[in-house]
């Protein structure tokens, strides 16, 4: 595996984890991990780049080994937004001055949508990895998740309890069977933290577990992605998120300079599911963008 370093950055008010490989200094490829996902995750799509290249990535707060913003005694939730804040205040610290390559998967792929449509200059590319946000809402359903979310703040609960490390893997490899056992392993080694009873639970705060009560709403996603600026790449995997074409294509389709590819075989995970393909389109992606700058 390529070597990785694990530091810690006071974003925002909290203690934001960073996972970074290659070299310490250039312009930074920005890793946006997913919903319940970890920096780490990202392990196998680093060691699959054809060439060395400095990567960090966050574990988004409440994930990994970031602070739980619920450590805060006035905070009961996750707002969207405030990710948004945290990617740029990282950026505030790690490439303050030049405009940096951008991958999000899942949900951190609808986050380095936004953010690149929201600060233009500091993107040079997007690669959007199953990352077109969730199914739309209607506002009908509002009430209905304003109400469940004011029942769930009375009684969060907990995540489950795996008895073992191992049993950790082997969920995770029912959910992705392309995945060998060693590197289940690895991953269940970051996905979940002991307990004191000896037990093992996700490495993510139970506040996450409430419904947002913030519906998602498409048309300003789609006011975003009209908006951005750089070039994008938009993976998406053959089994992925179980959406309609039409919806897909016209989501797409505000993508007036992306381009596309599907990677057969793979799932939703498809960075840890079929990392050598998506390493590949990325490489020669990131390469395509920069010889673009380079030419007078």
């Amino acid at each position: 595996m390529t070597p990785s370093r694990s530091r810690f950055l006071d974003l925002r008010g909290l203690r934001i984890h960073l996972r970074e490989w290659g070299p310490a200094d250039g312009r930074p490829l920005v890793l946006l991990h997913g919903f319940l996902d970890v920096s780490a995750s990202f392990q196998f799509l680093v060691d699959a780049f054809a060439h060395e290249r400095r990567c960090i990535a966050l574990d988004w707060r409440g994930f990994g080994l970031s602070q739980h913003a619920t450590d805060q005694p006035a905070v009961q939730s996750y707002w969207f937004p405030d990710y948004l804040a945290d990617l740029d205040a990282l950026l505030d610290r790690i490439a303050p001055d030049a405009p940096v390559h951008l991958l999000g998967h899942s949900m951190g792929g609808l986050i380095a949508a936004l953010y690149a449509a929201a600060r233009p200059a500091r993107i040079r590319s997007a690669s959007l990895l199953e990352g077109f946000g969730p199914p739309a809402t209607v506002p009908t359903e509002a009430p209905r998740r304003y109400a469940r979310w004011l029942d769930q703040l009375r009684h969060a609960t907990p995540w489950g309890r795996y008895a073992s490390l191992d049993e950790v893997a082997g969920r995770i490899r029912r959910n992705h069977p392309q995945l060998g056992a060693e590197r289940a392993r690895w991953l269940a080694e970051h996905w979940a933290a002991p307990e004191p009873d000896g037990t093992f639970a996700l490495r993510a705060d139970r506040a996450h577990r409430l419904a947002n009560p913030t519906l998602f709403r498409r048309e300003e996603a789609e006011a975003c992605w009209v908006a951005i600026e750089c070039p994008v790449l938009w993976i998406s995997a053959s089994a992925g998120q179980a959406r309609g074409d039409a919806e897909m294509a016209s989501r797409g389709a505000s993508l007036g300079n992306a381009t596309r590819l599907e990677i057969a075989g793979a799932g939703h995970m498809v960075h840890i599911e079929a990392p050598e393909a998506c390493a590949a389109a990325i490489d020669g992606f990131i390469a395509r963008v920069e010889a673009q700058e380079n030419t007078p």
